[in-house]
């Protein structure tokens, strides 16, 4: 991430400035399984001057073998998308939702992977508005296209072959227990997916393993307990081809930490109300998106929101999933707050993950 200008902003900061010529209000309401929800409560009352941005029709392709639930689109197509939402190179972008935030961050994100900067996310989202006593209206004002130029961040978004590496470096038992590494023709795309006993999620605390340093002789005890340093030479190459010793004995580095934005139960393999198969990616962490919010609903920050993170280690290249690359995006939201600079998203998440017949699965006991 670039820029640590924090990305939330309250309330009476928008309406403060919500007819200011430069600002472009987004409303990214949507309910997974109700896909005219978002549009029908924007119809029916939003903030004035808001455009609406749909999670499928505008921030997402459409769904094919691989990308997941929610693929990302074409650059060339988002920006066109953000075009028609009247979005230019100097516009400041505020998106809300009623959802936690999570749709909201979406398009925080995508923007931010276009190379804009200047956008941020409303606290707490429209029922809080409204009930607040701020202006809403069902008017749907006409809107100028912007001239918005896409400049792609490559280095904001984690491929599934980066994925498939630190989940090797994580847990190699894991790997072994599917037949070895991916591509050998065994593992998650059987009639059953392996047993990956070495991994019991539901019997961890869910950031019990993220103080650990992860080194590639450790496999899982490094991934998923406290260990001591790694000793000077005491590491081959690894089986990403990442992180691996250098030649001359020195200690490997450590491969990116995996984390899971899903709830618990659903990373844990306890249930899966949405994909075909249960479970989480060998190695991955569990970090629950929601944790990022108070009990109220509104966004934690300063010492709240450090405690919610105190486990996730600054020095380490963190990739970030969920279930379809949506809800992991509040998640990247509150890290780039709290002040972390190597963070990607792994856009397809783990819809994307097991439409790949050879990737191992983890699940609890």
């Amino acid at each position: 991430m670039r820029s640590q200008e924090n990305p939330i902003v309250p309330m009476k900061w928008l309406l403060a400035r919500m007819y200011e010529p430069d600002l472009v209000i987004a409303d990214c309401r949507f309910a997974l399984g109700k896909p005219d929800s978002g549009r029908s409560a924007y119809d029916e009352a939003h903030i004035p001057g808001a455009v609406y941005l749909d999670l499928e029709r505008d921030l997402s392709a459409p769904i094919g073998e691989h990308g997941g639930r929610h693929p990302l689109p074409e650059p060339e197509l988002l920006e066109a998308a953000l075009r028609r939402a009247g979005i230019g190179p100097d516009s400041r972008v505020v998106a809300y939702d009623d959802q936690g935030g999570a749709m909201a961050s979406r398009l925080w994100w995508l923007l931010r992977w276009l190379g804009h900067d200047s956008v941020y996310v409303m606290d707490q989202g429209f029922s809080a508005w409204q009930a607040a006593g701020f202006p809403v209206t069902d008017e749907t004002r006409v809107v100028v296209p912007g001239s918005f130029q896409a400049r792609v961040q490559p280095q904001l978004l984690a491929g599934v072959d980066e994925v498939r590496a630190a989940s090797i470096a994580a847990a190699p038992h894991a790997w072994d227990a599917a037949g070895g590494e991916a591509g050998s023709g065994t593992g998650a795309g059987g009639d059953a997916a392996p047993a990956v006993e070495a991994i019991k999620p539901a019997n961890l605390r869910p950031l019990d393993r993220l103080g650990a340093e992860a080194s590639l002789v450790d496999g899982l005890e490094a991934a998923f307990g406290a260990v001591d340093e790694p000793e000077d030479g005491g590491s081959s190459a690894d089986a990403a081809g990442n992180g691996a010793a250098a030649a001359s004995g020195g200690p490997a580095e450590a491969a990116p930490l995996l984390l899971d934005s899903r709830e618990p139960r659903r990373y844990a393999g306890l249930e899966e109300p949405l994909d075909r198969k249960a479970g989480h990616i060998p190695g991955a962490a569990n970090l629950f998106w929601k944790g990022v919010l108070d009990e109220t609903g509104r966004w934690k920050t300063g010492d709240e929101l450090a405690a919610a993170l105190s486990d996730v280690p600054r020095d380490r290249e963190l990739i970030v999933y969920c279930g379809s690359g949506v809800t992991a995006c509040p998640n990247v939201l509150a890290l780039q707050a709290a002040g972390y600079s190597n963070v990607k998203l792994y856009a397809g998440s783990w819809s994307d993950w097991i439409s790949y017949s050879n990737n191992p699965i983890a699940t609890g006991t």
